[in-house]
C-alpha cells in the first residue's frame, strides 16, 4: 500500500504537470483559434461543427471504454496492451470506411455539397488516434503528465503554424481540416516514440473479455454522453444557418477551454490516483470530497467571471464581426460551470467499479436533458432556447449524480450541496460586480477587461477570506514554493 505522503506528492505533481498543460497547451490553441478565426468565416466554423458529432462518436467507439478499464487495471500486461490495441485499429478502419461511403448521406442531410470531402479527409485522424490510445494510457497510468504536457505542446504548436500557413495561402476551410489532421498524426509518433511501446504479435480473448466486461458499460456511457454533448451542433447545423453553426462553434470552444479542460485536467491525474486507494473506502471518501470543494472552489469563479466579461473578451478576441456569438459564451461558460462537478461524480463509479451505476445516470440524465431540448425546438426557443436547457439540465444532474453517489461513497446530496454553496454564492455576486463595474467603464475593449478581471480577482479572494473558504489556504499553499522561487 502507498502511504499518504507519497501519494499526495504523486498528485499534486500530477496536477503541476497536467495544469501547465492545460495552460500551454490549451493557451497555445487558444491563440491559433484567435488568428484562425480573424482569418476566415464563420461559415468555414460552422461546416467543421456540422461533423463533429460523427468524429467524436467514432473516437468513443474506437476506445470502447478500453482506455479506463486499463487505467483502473493494477496489473496491467503486455499481453492486454497489445489485445487492445489491434481492437482500437481494427475498429477505427472499420469506422471509417463507412463514414467513407456515408460522406454523400451527411452532406444530404445539412444540404452542403462541400461535405463530402471534407467528412472523408477529417475523419483518417480516426485511425491515427487509434495508434497513440495506449501510450496515452500508460502514461495516465503512470500519472507521467510531464511527458504527454510536452507532446500536446509540440503538437499544438507545429500543427497550429501549418494552419495559419494555409489559411494565409486562402485554403479556407481546409485550414481548419487539416490543421486537426496534422495535430492528431504528429501526437500519435510522439507519443508512440516517447513511450517506446510496441504491441506483441498476440490478442488474447480472455483480456479483452475482463477489460471489455469493464469498458462496454463506460462506452455506452460516452457514446451516450458523446452524442448529447455534440447533439447541438447536429440541431443548429440541421435547424438553422451555416453562419448561425459558425457563431456556436466558437462560442462552445471558447468556453470549454476552461470548464472541459479543467475537469479533464483534473479528472486525468485524480483518476489513476483514486483507483490506486479505490478498496480504502475512508480514505477515498476523504479524497473524493476534498477534490470536488477544490475543483468548485477553482472553476465556479472563473466561469462566472468568463460570463460577466463576455462583451469586451470576445470583441477584443475575435473582433466585431463575431459579435453575434457574445450572449452564446456568456450563457454556455454559465452551462459549463457544473461539467467539472458532474463530471468529477461520475468517476467516483468508474474507480469502485460500477459501471453499471455510470452507465444508469447516463441514461437518466440524458431523459431529462431529451424532454428539455424537444421543448425547446416544439416552441421555436432558438438557439439561445438550447443553451438554456443545457444549463437547466446540469442542475438535475447535480441532483440525480448525487442521489445514486451515496450507493458507492458517503457524500449526499445536502452534504454536498452545503460544501459547494458558499463558493456558488460568491462567484455570482463576483459576477455581478465584475458585470456591474463594466457597464459603467466608458474606456477602450483591452483597458475595460483588465479592470474587471482585477477588480473580479480581487473581489473574491477577499470575500474568501471573509467567508473562510477553506480551499484558499489550499491553493495558496500550493502556490506558496512557486512565489518563493520567483523572489
Amino acid at each position: 500500500m502507498e502511504p499518504q505522503p507519497s501519494l499526495k506528492k504523486k498528485t499534486i505533481g500530477g496536477l503541476v504537470w497536467s495544469f501547465g498543460d492545460l495552460i500551454g497547451n490549451q493557451g497555445i490553441q487558444f491563440v491559433i483559434q484567435i488568428v484562425l478565426a480573424r482569418m476566415l468565416l464563420p461559415e468555414h466554423f460552422g461546416l467543421i461543427g456540422m461533423i463533429l458529432v460523427f468524429i467524436a462518436l467514432s473516437n468513443s467507439i474506437v476506445d470502447s471504454g478500453f482506455t479506463q478499464a486499463l487505467i483502473r487495471e493494477k496489473n496491467a500486461s503486455q499481453t492486454d496492451y497489445s489485445t487492445v490495441f489491434y481492437f482500437n485499429f481494427f475498429i477505427s478502419v472499420l469506422i471509417y470506411i463507412s463514414l467513407f461511403f456515408a460522406a454523400p448521406a451527411i452532406s444530404r442531410f445539412f444540404d452542403e455539397p462541400q461535405l463530402v470531402s471534407i467528412v472523408r479527409v477529417l475523419t483518417i485522424g480516426i485511425i491515427i488516434n487509434s495508434f497513440a490510445i495506449i501510450p496515452k494510457a500508460m502514461f495516465a497510468k503512470e500519472v507521467n503528465f510531464k511527458a504527454q504536457a510536452k507532446i500536446n505542446l509540440s503538437s499544438s504548436l507545429l500543427s497550429g503554424g501549418f494552419a495559419i500557413g494555409l489559411a494565409l495561402t486562402g485554403f479556407g476551410v481546409w485550414s481548419l481540416v487539416f490543421r486537426q489532421l496534422s495535430m492528431n498524426a504528429i501526437q500519435s509518433l510522439l507519443f508512440t516514440l516517447s513511450k517506446k511501446w510496441m504491441p506483441s504479435l498476440e490478442f488474447s480473448f480472455s483480456s479483452f473479455g475482463r477489460l471489455f466486461g469493464f469498458g462496454w458499460k463506460l462506452l455506452v456511457s460516452g457514446l451516450i454522453d458523446t452524442f448529447y454533448t455534440n447533439v447541438y451542433f447536429l440541431i443548429i447545423g440541421k435547424q438553422y444557418s451555416t453562419k448561425q453553426l459558425g457563431f456556436y462553434t466558437n462560442a462552445s470552444r471558447f468556453s470549454e477551454i476552461v470548464s472541459q479542460n479543467l475537469a479533464a485536467t483534473i479528472l486525468r491525474v485524480t483518476y489513476p490516483v483514486l483507483s490506486s486507494i479505490q478498496d480504502e473506502h475512508e480514505r477515498l471518501a476523504q479524497s473524493y470530497k476534498s477534490i470536488t470543494k477544490l475543483a468548485a472552489f477553482l472553476i465556479f469563479p472563473v466561469m462566472v467571471g468568463m460570463a460577466a466579461v463576455g462583451e469586451p473578451l470576445v470583441l477584443l478576441v475575435f473582433g466585431d464581426k463575431w459579435a453575434n456569438m457574445i450572449l452564446y459564451f456568456q450563457l454556455l461558460s454559465i452551462a459549463g460551470m457544473m461539467y467539472p462537478i458532474l463530471a468529477l461524480d461520475l468517476s467516483i463509479f468508474q474507480v469502485k467499479g460500477r459501471s453499471d451505476l455510470y452507465l444508469k445516470l447516463e441514461i437518466i440524465n440524458k431523459v431529462s436533458l431529451t424532454i428539455l431540448l424537444v421543448l425547446a425546438i416544439v416552441f421555436d426557443l432558438g438557439v439561445i432556447g438550447l443553451i438554456g436547457a443545457a444549463i437547466l439540465n446540469t442542475y438535475i444532474e447535480f441532483f440525480v449524480n448525487s442521489h445514486f453517489s451515496k450507493q458507492v461513497i458517503p457524500y449526499p446530496a445536502r452534504e454536498k450541496l452545503n460544501d459547494l454553496l458558499p463558493v456558488y454564492v460568491l462567484s455570482f455576486l463576483m459576477g455581478g460586480v465584475v458585470w456591474t463595474f463594466g457597464s459603467l467603464l466608458d474606456t477602450n475593449l483591452l483597458i475595460q477587461l483588465l479592470l474587471q478581471v482585477t477588480v473580479g480577482s480581487v473581489f473574491y479572494v477577499v470575500t474568501c477570506r471573509l467567508a473562510n473558504i477553506k480551499e484558499l489556504k489550499t491553493v495558496y499553499g500550493l502556490i506558496k514554493p512557486l512565489l518563493k522561487k520567483i523572489n
